[in-house]
């Protein structure tokens, strides 16, 4: 009895220890197939520097991407995605044109005689009127007398002078800009504006001087067909300052007379900076508080030129030199 109780113990034993074997065995087998078939768990597949190795052991020629940008908005979210490239674009569309011809300008310096660049980078302070751009419409004519209008600048000796419409007069933006005139059979004038052409004058249309009109066509012709273009003629003639009837230090009314191109601003020194003034539709600035009369006086026109004027006394109707003049694009 004792012998088979000392056997069977025995034999329960090895089971045990074949059916670790074995189960060490499998164990082995699957932790070998799951490396074998992980992916880019393949054999040799990375060399010990890292370089990416093709299946045939060679290393591969093609680049390691570089891993892309993350946005703010989710990967996996394309609603969110298709908002942010909008916004982006919107962004970049949107740019201030004022910053990118500032930095133009600035290069370019706009040289005498250098030929005009296209309206909305060259000039990015300009109204409905623009460099470079040609303008059709239609030319009539009226008794200019001593060349005054609308502009206030008084009396000229100059009659090659221009009543320019309610829509491109843009309440005296067109005030003292030159314009290049041009007739269907190819006579043209160079005329200044100093007036106001109110309706039924048209977009586009010029009332010009007896004097100019007569350039272009017999005054019988009554209405002709024209194209006309801003210019920046050649002068020799520099800005000047004059301060309105009534003004003082308390109130005033500023014109700039004489300047090459359009203005597009001015502004009056305040001790701590710039102040720019409302233009009038008689083409005064104006200080209802007295800001700025009599002090430094900044003018900027339409291609971001600065011209700075030191101080200028308080002379109401007295046209005052300043030795400044815009350059000519």
């Amino acid at each position: 009895m004792a012998a088979p109780t000392h056997r069977r113990p025995f034999r329960v034993r090895r089971r045990t220890a074949v059916v670790s074997v074995a189960a060490v065995a499998v164990a082995v087998l699957v932790v070998s197939l799951v490396v074998a078939l992980r992916p880019g768990g393949e054999a040799g597949s990375v060399r010990a520097d890292g370089t990416p190795v093709a299946a045939d052991g060679r290393g591969s020629d093609a680049p390691t991407p570089s891993k892309p940008k993350q946005s703010s908005a989710s990967p996996t979210d394309p609603t969110a995605t298709a908002s942010t490239a909008s916004s982006s674009a919107a962004a970049t569309a949107t740019a201030s044109p004022a910053a990118r011809s500032s930095a133009t300008q600035s290069s370019a310096g706009g040289a005498p005689g250098s030929a005009p660049r296209s309206g909305s980078d060259s000039a990015p302070l300009a109204g409905r009127i623009k460099p470079g751009v040609g303008y059709e419409g239609v030319a009539t004519h009226y008794d200019a007398a001593d060349g005054d209008g609308a502009c206030t600048y008084g009396p000229s000796p100059d009659l090659m002078v221009a009543a320019m419409n309610t829509a491109d007069y843009e309440t005296s933006k067109a005030c003292g800009a030159y314009l290049l005139v041009r007739a269907g059979g190819g006579a043209s004038v160079t005329v200044r504006v100093t007036n106001e052409c109110p309706a039924p004058c048209a977009a586009g249309q010029l009332d010009l001087s007896e004097q100019a009109f007569a350039k272009l066509a017999a005054l019988s012709a009554g209405r002709i067909q024209i194209t006309w273009s801003l210019l920046s003629p050649d002068t020799s003639d520099t800005v000047s300052i004059r301060y309105k009837t009534g003004s003082t230090r308390y109130w005033c009314g500023i014109q700039a007379i004489g300047h090459r191109n359009p203005l597009a601003r001015l502004e009056v020194g305040t001790g701590g900076g710039w102040t720019s003034l409302t233009r009038t539709e008689y083409n005064y600035f104006l200080s209802p508080d007295g800001t700025g009369c009599g002090g430094p006086i900044r003018l900027t026109d339409i291609y971001g030129e600065q011209l700075t004027v030191d101080a200028l006394a308080v002379r109401p109707d007295t046209v005052q030199q300043t030795g400044v003049q815009f350059a000519r694009h």
